[in-house]
């Protein structure tokens, strides 16, 4: 069971409306979204536990992803190293039209200081590819 990070592009097809726990309930406009998170055992298995429909809603992105209108349509890993899950969070904010639906969204345990694990886009991002660290 390998250690890692992803993104998770997600498309929500229509405005949907979102109750999570204590960050109460949100409308989130339509359109393309990044979550980004970490898995320090079963990289892969985290990955297939967010695809999957029938689950427990536990992190902050399963509750998005219960949405019928919310799809993953690529799920970008980065294996191993010594990168962070903030790190690569941080490219993805800073990618051009990214906004923070959700202030503190998937973001619980952040030390670095992240507005949020989960941006918003107009139009589709382009996260960066794979990444293999030893």
């Amino acid at each position: 069971m390998r250690p890692g990070c992803y993104h998770l592009v997600i498309r929500l097809r229509r405005a949907t409306e979102l109750s999570v726990g204590r960050f109460g309930d949100w409308r989130l406009p339509a359109g393309w979204y990044v979550y980004t998170g970490s898995a320090r055992r079963g990289l892969e298995a985290r990955i297939a536990r967010h695809l999957r429909s029938e689950k427990r809603l536990h992190w902050h992105v399963d509750y998005l992803l219960a949405s019928p209108d919310a799809s993953v349509v690529e799920a970008v890993r980065h294996w191993g190293g010594s990168f962070g899950e903030c790190e690569l969070n941080q490219a993805i904010e800073h990618l051009p039209g990214a906004q923070v639906p959700v202030p503190g969204f998937g973001a619980s345990d952040c030390r670095a200081g992240c507005p949020a694990h989960l941006f918003y886009f107009k139009q589709r991002p382009v996260p960066q590819r794979e990444t293999h660290h030893a």
